[in-house]
């Protein structure tokens, strides 16, 4: 017998209650397990997730994920407490109209800590990223592990580390601290591409200050232990610091627009009204003859790029390089330069590895690299070789010598020793080699090579000093002249400062279709 059709005048109504239920259900996944939560998060000057996530994308373009996602964990009266979404907001919308993907702990829920049922929702959306070829945002505000699930929940981070690793030089991956990231929960960022912190409210350490305390004896606060000037300034882990977070998003969004979607596709362009022919006549006075004087390499940075802008890396950490995303008409470029306002510009360990890992995410988005060398040498010291200067410097070396994209070098005053070398020169494989007509490319400075090369004739001369100064002009003459490097091919052309912007744009263009073959490997083993 055949079920009478269903009444024309009761469905609808039907259909109108499942409809308010499921409103009504997704806004109290929006609006989280307790109201009072949220103020409580406004007043430590913190977001909630969509707040976050609002400002991060486009307008009206974000789609979620699993929003009515809960545990099935029991005990610890776990049963009792099973919101919408279990502590994580996460799906993908658009920035600058280009797909991104995105996650952001919900600290008003099990204080952001993660379970099973959230770390399944992290990793179907990592998986989602990567199979969609797009970047990961992750804003992270949880505390740790979700104790009561035990393991489960460390092996949901086991599950996010192992795709952060898949997807590392596949997709970017960006981390914002924007609350406490502790324990495990600290090394899913440190395997992600770049780590933005925000003054006050973000934290990350292995150990907090009460274990620090039982263990050694010392005694350390939150901030100073884990904040974000520490890991800007002083660790190296984190690459930017702002002091909201609406700052904090707007320069992600920034960075994001410099990026690829994938390793599989060239940087964006930008549209440019920056004449690629403009004369940098104010580079003719920049840099001072004397190698000795000191002056701020981004003043030459700011001339060069278009309209002077430009995105440094770390500005706050080993100073004595900079690192920075910028564009050259219209297209983006990395820019490694030494700083002779810190150090004299000086290699050591925390400038090499700042640098290393630089030129390494350039090569791996199919970014360009623009060189700008002006380096005495590597630091000297106990310290710096008792704490690994070979090894750590090599990793520079390293990751210069494995880069494929275009890669241009600029000598602009002095270059000396092995740190020449390092800094991208024609012998490890920079595509273009440029030099100032100020250079100064040699094994070391004319006074130190001509106190060893001269030493028994200026200490057997009636008058040394005179002696001295005579041969370190003789070699400062011979061996260090602006065109030697040139005349053996050294370098490819020795140009006026005032065309410098001319010449790299030039020499980016032919090199846009640049195609290097490597060698057949799984992957090499770079210097740790």
């Amino acid at each position: 017998m055949t079920a009478p059709p269903p009444s024309t005048t009761t469905a609808p109504a039907h259909r109108h209650r499942r409809l308010a239920e499921l409103e009504t259900i997704k806004e109290q996944a929006r609006r989280g397990p307790d109201p009072s939560a949220t103020e409580r998060q406004h007043a430590k000057g913190k977001l909630t997730p969509h707040e976050r996530i609002g400002l991060l994308l486009d307008d009206d373009s974000f789609t979620e994920v699993e929003p009515l996602r809960r545990h099935r964990a029991t005990g610890f009266g776990l049963e009792n407490r099973k919101p919408y979404g279990d502590g994580v907001v996460t799906g993908w919308g658009t920035v600058h109209g280009r797909t991104v993907f995105v996650y952001a702990h919900d600290f008003r829920a099990f204080g952001g800590a993660l379970g099973e049922a959230h770390a399944q929702k992290i990793h179907k959306i990592m998986d989602m990223a990567l199979a969609a070829g797009a970047p990961l945002v992750s804003l992270n505000d949880g505390a740790g592990a979700r104790i009561q699930e035990g393991v489960c929940a460390l092996a949901g981070y086991g599950g996010i580390f192992q795709r952060n690793t898949r997807a590392s030089g596949v997709i970017p991956q960006i981390s914002v601290i924007l609350g406490p990231c502790a324990g495990g929960a600290a090394y899913s960022p440190a395997l992600t591409d770049y780590i933005f912190m925000v003054r006050g409210t973000s934290q990350m350490f292995i150990t907090g200050p009460d274990v620090v305390k039982a263990v050694t004896g010392e005694e350390i606060t939150q901030d100073a232990l884990g904040g974000a000037d520490t890991h800007t300034a002083t660790s190296g882990v984190s690459h930017f610091v702002y002091d909201d977070e609406d700052d904090c998003l707007d320069d992600v969004r920034y960075l994001l627009s410099h990026l690829p979607a994938n390793n599989r596709e060239l940087p964006p362009t930008a549209p440019c009204d920056d004449p690629p022919d403009r004369r940098t006549d104010a580079l003719l006075t920049a840099v001072p003859d004397d190698p000795g004087h000191v002056y701020d390499i981004r003043t030459v940075i700011e001339e060069i790029v278009d309209n002077g802008e430009y995105l440094e890396i770390q500005p706050a950490w080993a100073a004595n390089i900079v690192c920075a995303l910028t564009h050259l008409g219209g297209d983006v470029v990395g820019i490694v330069a030494n700083q002779p306002a810190t150090t004299a510009g000086v290699l050591d360990i925390d400038a090499s590895e700042k640098a290393a890992r630089f030129v390494q995410f350039c090569d791996a988005f199919n970014i360009p690299l623009l060189t700008l060398v002006d380096v005495p040498g590597f630091l000297p010291g106990i310290d710096q070789e008792h704490h690994g200067i070979i090894r750590r410097g090599a990793k520079l070396l390293y990751a210069y010598c494995n880069a494929t994209v275009p890669r241009i070098s600029l000598v602009l005053r002095k270059a000396y020793g092995g740190a020449y070398i390092v800094m991208d020169s024609r012998s490890i494989g920079t595509d273009i080699a440029l030099a100032w007509p100020s250079n100064e490319i040699a094994v070391m400075g004319a006074e130190g090579a001509a106190n060893i090369i001269f030493r028994r004739e200026i200490n057997a001369s009636a008058d040394p000093e005179t002696t001295r100064r005579r041969k370190i002009k003789e070699y400062r003459t011979e061996l260090m002249h602006p065109y030697y490097a040139a005349e053996r091919g050294l370098v490819d052309d020795v140009i006026d400062p005032a065309d410098t912007r001319t010449a790299l744009i030039r020499a980016l263009t032919m090199l846009r279709g640049k195609h290097a073959d490597t060698p057949c490997r799984k992957h090499g083993n770079p210097p740790q």
